[in-house]
């Protein structure tokens, strides 16, 4: 007689041991720097706003650079589109990972993030588009509120001192994930000056030369670091945001194992480069990016101008919204079981945290608007927008702590001592 097929794990259930411990490691580095990013914010705004507001422009436009290869860059620029890039490598090799051997692997497991990050994005910027058209305002900041920071949704929930389960905090991390997908893939699309095209071919020469050098197995950053700078300056100058570069050589990297090695080429690359990317890299663009006068006058004008409007908008509410009906009609569609352990009101706390967009929404922001006058306004209602979905989190998220925190202790409880939580032993024994 047939075996009976196997029940499948329920929606926010326990996760795999390995993907829990891959994603540990993950979001440690990314709570840790997503401190440091907060603080990195919370300088960069009391700067802009004391008598030393000038020092602060002066470097922040301070040239450098190589002019004969078209580099000759402000400080501000060299960390959105130099600094930034190494975030978006370290997104693209998550995101292979993801698709490789996480959550994104299979359509059954891939489903239900992946529609309620795209609802999440799609509904945000509708938020924007009918507050912009209403109020006459310009539709090209539709793409501002798209983007969730994982970062900085940390660091509020290590604030917070939560005890959030490891399947919530998976969930929240495939959403952004998928979000930086959909944020590198506007950047790349609608953001593009006049494109130089024997760049752009230098670029993807280079990009296949570093598909070959992975799959022959080629060892040595020697060969990788030289090809992937010159991959950035060709993308730079072929008119494409040369953060697209990152992305493109994270996806091309091997993300699996061959039998001789300890970690693949993604992982090495990762756990080099998370720390510097999560610690240096986004704070300093942070630094740099958040810099916004503040006064009665410009607080009024993020409420009495239709983009910012549209921009706290789609924050607030268009993610909370998006990513919560997202979720709801594709559990309800697949007939996904929701953790019996848990409540939707926990999936729509987790909604409401993902309206913290800062860094991808700060960057998109710069290049909707590259009128500095046109930008601070819509900065401000970033940050504005950030604030409020953080405060909303933590108020949708501390009621529920309580149940968070029992959870947490039992899937962390290792009453032997071995190193394995005693709740993954319990359902080997269970199998057997």
């Amino acid at each position: 007689m047939a075996a009976a097929p196997r029940e499948r794990s329920p929606f926010l259930g326990l996760l795999p041991l390995p993907e829990r411990t891959a994603i540990a490691q993950a979001l440690r580095t990314e709570t840790v720097g997503g401190l440091v990013l907060l603080g990195a914010a919370v300088v960069a705004l009391v700067w802009a706003n004391t008598p030393w507001s000038e020092t602060y422009e002066r470097i922040r436009d301070f040239h450098f650079g190589i002019p004969q290869l078209g580099l000759d860059l402000s400080l501000g620029h060299w960390t959105a589109d130099g600094l930034l890039t190494l975030f978006f490598l370290v997104a693209g090799i998550e995101l292979k990972r993801e698709l490789v051997v996480g959550e994104l692997r299979t359509p059954a497991t891939a489903a239900l993030p992946v529609i309620a990050a795209i609802s999440g994005m799609i509904v945000p910027a509708a938020f924007y588009a009918i507050t912009a058209s209403a109020g006459g305002g310009s539709l090209d900041g539709w793409a501002v509120p798209m983007a969730t920071d994982i970062a900085f949704a940390l660091a509020v929930l290590a604030v917070l001192s939560t005890h959030l389960p490891a399947a919530l905090r998976a969930f929240l991390l495939t959403l952004a994930v998928v979000d930086d997908l959909g944020g590198i893939l506007v950047i790349a699309v609608f953001f593009t000056s006049d494109l130089n095209l024997a760049a752009l071919g230098g670029a993807f020469a280079g990009l296949v030369v570093f598909y070959l050098l992975q799959r022959f197995r080629v060892r040595g950053w020697w060969w990788y670091a030289p090809l992937g700078l010159t991959i950035w300056a060709l993308m730079y100058n072929g008119g494409v945001h040369a953060t697209v570069a990152g992305v493109a050589m994270g996806l091309i990297l091997r993300t699996t194992r061959d039998k001789d090695e300890d970690r693949s080429p993604g992982e090495r690359t990762s756990h080099l480069l998370h720390p510097v990317s999560a610690g240096l890299a986004v704070p300093l663009f942070a630094l740099f990016a958040a810099g916004v006068s503040v006064s009665a006058a410009s607080l009024s004008e993020v409420f009495t101008r239709p983009e910012p409007l549209g921009v706290v908008l789609g924050l607030v509410l268009g993610k909370t919204v998006g990513i919560f009906a997202g979720t709801y009609l594709a559990a309800r569609f697949t007939r996904a079981r929701l953790n019996p352990d848990l409540a939707w009101a926990d999936v729509f706390a987790l909604s409401a945290l993902a309206g913290i967009g800062f860094t991808v929404a700060l960057l998109i922001g710069e290049l909707a608007f590259p009128d500095p006058a046109a930008a601070g306004p819509v900065k401000a209602a970033v940050l504005i927008a950030s604030l409020t979905a953080a405060v909303l989190a933590a108020l949708l998220l501390k009621r529920r702590n309580g149940v968070y925190r029992r959870l947490y202790e039992d899937e962390n409880r290792d009453d032997d001592h071995d190193g394995i939580p005693d709740i993954y032993q319990v359902d080997a024994a269970v199998e057997r």
